[in-house]
């Protein structure tokens, strides 16, 4: 096979239909970065449930030595009030589960969200330890519904300090991650059908264009893959740009989020982790959207 011939023929492609592959790339490329969108949303949504619990569960904060509230004047949860405590979460009809985060995870996890540029917000973090931290019991409810029984049995044990609602925190904002998601996606699904609908119309109209080079090479006994690399190396070129485009977006996204970590100190961001992963999905997408449809329309228009 002359590869010669075979980047000449691109090449001339390119040059009769650009204004289609140039349309072509910006359709791939405002799709991808759609679809990326999405899934650093969904990235999103797993991390704020994993530093802050589902929109099911409730918080029994026990006792340390800092606690203020009148059940905690004994000082820090006792061993024994922890295993009452636990005992009547065991007990009761309104708890599925529940696990204990004790100080030195409630450390480690403040270490890996509390980022702030200001130095001395940065210092402050710096000093605390393990112990500046409650333990705390995470509940999860048979019924979201049950949040007050489970309050009530909680609340007022020796060695809890109180009783955390996280559905009043984390509700408003799953619903505008899950609006955010669910319009990037569907956008991209639309944009995804365009793409595919424009490379259709890429082949079709760079078959048409050639039909000559192409009679003639089936008359001297070109093979299919011959004929079809072109095309496919056409679409392929306008996918990887496409790829590009979207791994920008991708980057901007993730300097915003790192940027949000130091401000929006709550929960942690997505960080370059989730970024690659996601890029790692777009490019698989944008190669797939780009090689499946031109495979499939090079059978048809080429009649190879």
């Amino acid at each position: 096979m002359r590869l010669s011939y075979v980047l000449s023929d691109l090449a001339t492609g390119i040059r009769r239909n650009v204004s289609m592959v140039l349309s072509l790339v910006l359709t791939i490329a405002v799709s991808l970065t759609l679809v990326a969108l999405g899934l650093l949303v969904r990235a999103q949504v797993d991390k704020i449930e994993e530093s802050l619990g589902s929109r099911i569960e409730v918080v029994v904060q026990l006792c340390n030595d800092n606690s203020t509230s009148p059940a905690c004047v004994g000082g820090e949860v006792t061993a024994a009030q922890k295993a009452a405590i636990a005992n009547t979460l065991d007990d009761s009809q309104y708890v599925e589960s529940y696990r204990l985060e004790d100080q030195q995870q409630a450390y480690d996890k403040a270490q890996r969200i509390y980022v702030s540029d200001n130095p001395d917000e940065r210092r402050l973090y710096a000093s605390m330890r393990p112990s500046d931290f409650k333990e705390s019991y995470w509940v999860t409810m048979n019924d979201p519904q049950d949040y007050e029984q489970v309050s009530g049995l909680a609340q007022g044990l020796p060695g809890v300090d109180g009783v955390l609602d996280l559905r009043d925190i984390l509700n408003p904002l799953y619903d505008a991650l899950a609006k955010i998601q669910l319009g990037a996606l569907g956008a991209a699904v639309l944009l995804l059908l365009a793409a595919v609908f424009q490379v259709a119309n890429t082949i079709r109209l760079a078959a048409f264009a050639r039909r000559r080079e192409i009679g003639i090479m089936r008359l001297v006994g070109a093979s299919s893959l011959y004929i079809q690399l072109p095309f496919l190396l056409e679409s392929l070129l306008a996918a990887v740009v496409g790829i590009a485009i979207a791994a920008a977006g991708v980057s901007v996204l993730i300097v915003v989020a790192e940027q949000l970590q130091s401000s929006i100190l709550y929960f942690e961001w997505v960080d370059w982790t989730e970024g690659l992963v996601t890029l790692g999905w777009v490019s698989l997408l944008g190669v797939a959207l780009a090689l499946v449809p031109t495979l499939l329309m090079t059978q048809k228009y080429l009649r190879v």
